[in-house]
């Protein structure tokens, strides 16, 4: 009989999010390196998410109730928590092994997190490291983190990276905004861990350029003082928050921006640094958290967030990326970040478990 391996996808109901993403495609990688004679892959999905997954493939509908009591698995072999705040492990169940992936420790660095807040997060954290019986990181810098502020009773902790989202046909909707000007692109939810304001001296410098950064508003009050900022720089007309995009547009904007950047403050990984390097784009990020693991020689670095620092910094970049021609180079880079690997690498995982 095949051994059922349940992969928790209860994120995906967040659409448009790097949650979405992972599950997305590291669950239909996974679905082409199961062993079909040997091995049978369910998912474990909310209302809706099904059929991203192909018309074959068996699911485990996601209800809340399931944080109360979970359905029965005694026929299941594993389940993968891929989510490190996730409610939905099997506790009671120790019989079945528990994979769980921790994509990072961000809620940590959010200033406008209370103390209280954070020690719960890091209890929750202990109490499903506690059941794992296998940890998987997405970079050194989690799993640094992870060490770091979790015991993790001695298991082995595994480091897998995300691979590069594949684009899609870029284009735009008919409502979609065009830029009208060369423009930087940035993406990601709009708070301020994301640091997106750092970017408006760009801007300043060079008038005749954008910033459009998609993303959901989830700080409203951060959006504000973004374009607030913007106005008193006299650079409003130049700065554009269009909210959230569908992968046809946010194809589109990485392969006609004139430069990628993301100075973020907290990444575990940064698959949008993935996406922009499978297009060659100029690569400009912030020093901190994940981001140099990502990015490597080949992008170019916030060390200071003051604006002639970044400046100075975008200014020296183009140069060079334009004077070596380094899109080729980027590109090779990403290839390096492949879904494909790393689910051959937590079927590895999986199989060591059963």
């Amino acid at each position: 009989m095949p051994k059922k391996i349940i992969f928790d996808c209860e994120r995906m109901k967040y659409g448009n999010t790097g949650l979405f993403q992972y599950c997305l495609q590291l669950g239909n990688r996974l679905s082409r390196y199961a062993d079909q004679s040997e091995e049978e892959l369910l998912f474990y999905t909310p209302s809706g998410s099904g059929k991203l997954f192909g018309a074959g493939a068996r699911h485990i509908a996601q209800t809340g109730l399931h944080k109360l009591r979970m359905p029965s698995l005694k026929d299941y072999a594993l389940w993968h928590a891929t989510y490190q705040e996730s409610h939905y492990l099997p506790f009671r169940d120790k019989r079945i092994p528990v994979v769980l992936t921790v994509h990072d420790l961000n809620y940590l660095y959010d200033d406008s997190k209370a103390t209280w807040k954070k020690e719960r997060f890091l209890r929750r954290l202990q109490k499903l490291v506690d059941r794992a019986n296998a940890i998987i990181c997405v970079s050194e810098h989690s799993r640094s983190d992870l060490g770091f502020y979790c015991d993790t009773r001695h298991k082995e902790v595994h480091t897998i990276y995300n691979g590069t989202n594949i684009l899609q046909q870029p284009a735009l909707e008919k409502n979609s905004y065009k830029p009208k000007r060369p423009f930087i692109f940035s993406l990601g939810s709009i708070t301020r861990k994301k640091n997106f304001h750092t970017l408006l001296p760009l801007v300043d410098k060079d008038k005749d350029m954008e910033l459009v950064i998609a993303g959901r508003k989830e700080d409203p009050s951060y959006c504000d003082h973004i374009l607030d900022t913007a106005q008193r720089m006299g650079i409003q007309e130049n700065i554009n928050l269009i909210g959230q995009v569908n992968e046809r547009e946010k194809s589109w904007y990485y392969n006609n921006c004139y430069a990628f950047a993301f100075p973020s403050v907290a990444e575990g990984f940064g698959l949008p640094v993935a996406e922009a390097m499978s297009v060659g784009k100029p690569l400009f990020l912030s020093d901190k958290a994940a981001l140099p693991e990502i990015g490597g020689n080949v992008a170019f670095y916030f060390r200071d967030f003051s604006g002639s620092l970044m400046q100075e910094t975008f200014a020296a970049g183009m140069r060079r990326y334009q004077q070596f021609d380094m899109q080729h180079e980027i590109i090779q880079k990403g290839k390096e970040y492949c879904w494909e690997q790393a689910a051959k690498e937590y079927w590895n995982i999986y199989r060591s478990l059963y």
